[in-house]
Formats: C-alpha cells, sequence, structure tokens
C-alpha cells in the first residue's frame, strides 16, 4: 500500500505548533511514507509561503495513486476538505492528526462546521479520550484513536539531576505577557517554599510586587531548553486565576494536550497540571508529576514531596522523554489507524 503525507510551508520553525507538525512529518517519512506536496520549507515572507503551501495542495492530486493512505495534519486552513475530497476521488483513505479545534477556542468556525468538514476525514487521531467523547457527542462518526501525547523529537540530552532542588524550583515556559498568562502576576503572594524560573518572552516584571521569588531567564530556543533547563518540575497552566484554569485557553486545557507538557518532559522534569486537564490522566497513570486543583496548594505540596518520591517520578519521567525523542506515541497511532482501516 502506497503511503502519503502532504507537507507545506512552515513559517516559524521554532513555533510550538509547527515543531509538532513538523516531528510528524518525520516521523511517517520514517515510516515509509511520501511528500506528496511540495517539500517542507520555512520562509517567513507571508506571499512566498502561502504559494508553497498551495502549490503543494495542487500537485497533491496528482501525486497519489489509486488505494493508497494519506495522513492530514488538521487545521490545513481553507484546503482541507480539497484535499480529502481529493484523495477520495484518487482512491485513496484519509486519516487526519487533530493538532486544534477552530470551533472550540478560537471560535473560527461552528461547531456544526468543524465536525461536518471532519467528517470528510475516515479516520482522526486526537489527543486524548475527552477530546474523542467530545467529537462523538458533536456529531463525527467515523473511527477514532488517541494519541495520549505529543512527541518531541530532539537528539538533545538533558542535563542528569534526581535530586530536588531547596527551595523547589518551578520552570513556566512560553509566551509570558500578562494578556495570556495573567496567573503569574497573583503569584508572588502565594510563593513561601519554592521559586519560579521563568523562559520566555514578555515577562512584565513590573507588575510584581515581590521579584524575589521569580527568575527571569528570557527567552531559550527549545533544543538550548532541553540541554539547559534549571528547574526541579515544569508548569501547564493557563489563564487568570490562580485558583483554576479559566478563560478559553484554560477550557482548551480539558480536551487539548499542550505541546508544552512534552517540551517539559524532554528536559526531564516531572510536570505539575491542573487536575482537571485532560493531560492529567497521562500524568497520573505514568506517575510523571503531580496534579493540583489549585496553584495555591503549591506550597504545600512541593514541601511535602520527599526525595524518594521525587527521584521515582524523575525516574519515569525520563522513560517517557526517550519514548519522545524517538517518535513511538504517533509512529504507534498510525500504526493503529493503518490497521483498523486495511481492516475494514
Amino acid at each position: 500500500m502506497n503511503r502519503y503525507y502532504l507537507s507545506k510551508n512552515y513559517k516559524d520553525a521554532g513555533n510550538a505548533g509547527n515543531k509538532a507538525k513538523m516531528d510528524i512529518e518525520r516521523i511517517l517519512s520514517d515510516r515509509g511514507y511520501r511528500n506528496a506536496g511540495c517539500r517542507q520549507t520555512h520562509y517567513a515572507n507571508a506571499v512566498l509561503g502561502f504559494l508553497i503551501t498551495l502549490a503543494g495542495v495542487l500537485k497533491f492530486p496528482f501525486s497519489i495513486s489509486s488505494g493508497g493512505l494519506v495522513v492530514l495534519q488538521y487545521p490545513l486552513k481553507k484546503y482541507y476538505t480539497f484535499v480529502c475530497r481529493m484523495a477520495h476521488w484518487r482512491g485513496c483513505r484519509v486519516v487526519t492528526v487533530i493538532h486544534d479545534l477552530g470551533s472550540f477556542r478560537r471560535k473560527k468556525l461552528t461547531v456544526a462546521q468543524e465536525i461536518a468538514r471532519l467528517n470528510h476525514s475516515d479516520y482522526l487521531i486526537v489527543h486524548n479520550t475527552r477530546m474523542r467523547d467530545w467529537l462523538l457527542e458533536k456529531g463525527y462518526r467515523k473511527p477514532m484513536g488517541c494519541l495520549e501525547i505529543f512527541d518531541y523529537l530532539s537528539s538533545t540530552v538533558a542535563p542528569s539531576r534526581t535530586e530536588l532542588h531547596q527551595p523547589a524550583e518551578v520552570v513556566y515556559a512560553g509566551g509570558l505577557g500578562y494578556k495570556k498568562n495573567a496567573f503569574l502576576y497573583g503569584m508572588d503572594e502565594l510563593m513561601h517554599t519554592w521559586h519560579f524560573n521563568l523562559y520566555g518572552r514578555g515577562f512584565e516584571d513590573e507588575r510584581i510586587r515581590n521579584k524575589s521569588h521569580f527568575t527571569y531567564k528570557g527567552f531559550v530556543p527549545s533544543d538550548q531548553l532541553i540541554a539547559s533547563a534549571e528547574g526541579d518540575f515544569g508548569l501547564v497552566w493557563d489563564g487568570e486565576s490562580v485558583d483554576t484554569c479559566a478563560g478559553a485557553f484554560g477550557e482548551y486545557l480539558q480536551y487539548n494536550n499542550p505541546h508544552k507538557t512534552s517540551l517539559y518532559i524532554r528536559c526531564e522534569l516531572p510536570v505539575i497540571v491542573w487536575s482537571k486537564a485532560a493531560i492529567a490522566s497521562f500524568i497520573r497513570a505514568n506517575e510523571i508529576g503531580i496534579c493540583i486543583d489549585s496553584l495555591q496548594e503549591l506550597d504545600a505540596v512541593l514541601a511535602s514531596i520527599t526525595p524518594e518520591t521525587y527521584r521515582r517520578m524523575k525516574q519515569n519521567t525520563l522513560a517517557i522523554s526517550a519514548r519522545l525523542a524517538s517518535g513511538y506515541y504517533m509512529d504507534r497511532a498510525v500504526a493503529a489507524a493503518e490497521t483498523c482501516l486495511t481492516a475494514r
């Protein structure tokens, strides 16, 4: 069976979403899939990038053969329905890997529009069981498989450390501006037994009254961060509130797998995550971190972690990190999709 994927121009290779998509292309290529579009490019010019992606879409139906299998990454902007139709017209089946649901957080589509669009696929690889159940509830009727967590390909080796700092150090990486992560700017009053190490852009330190609990390390590219991250845990949290993950970004955590989680694990950092986040079940099952209802709990929770408990979490995190570095989860998900569709 011939197997294909569709590459495109990725404007910012350092962007977390683009990193996930480029990793999947590499995993598919290693599995024997061929690119049916134009080669992967990284042009910053928006017009040039648009033309390259469009050229790949137009080339696509002439690059695939009947009886094949096509893996697409969603969203694919306005081209997704067209590409699915062309694949079916050419006698191929379509597997779609979900990265983001436009109807959920960004509200770019209605739920009905998105389900109608996704129903052009023969199989979905979704983030987790909660996303699967949400899609079923909203009307998706084809087979689905769960990824569990995004892989994070990198040959970079994280520094080896198994002892908990005193006080504990928590890493937060990403956009640090008040608009997206207002919760950061209310943390100084809650921190007594631990310290924040912040990596990213946009930190507004003038909003912090007690700066002694924060060390701002600036933006560090992901490979460099894996090699140099200083801390004991990585924090996955979003929104305005320290008590819960609120707002559109926080609500979305109940259904998606943040790519940031995979980055922390590749840094060999156990993860602190909101207990209601979809990824929390993966953290619990693999014993690679702690799940909390509110950031107000962190003082007591971090103070209660014994050296033995931390070493066990760290060892478990190293094992999952090795899987992420090898593409284990996507390779397994694609294998399940192939088995399902070839058996039908």
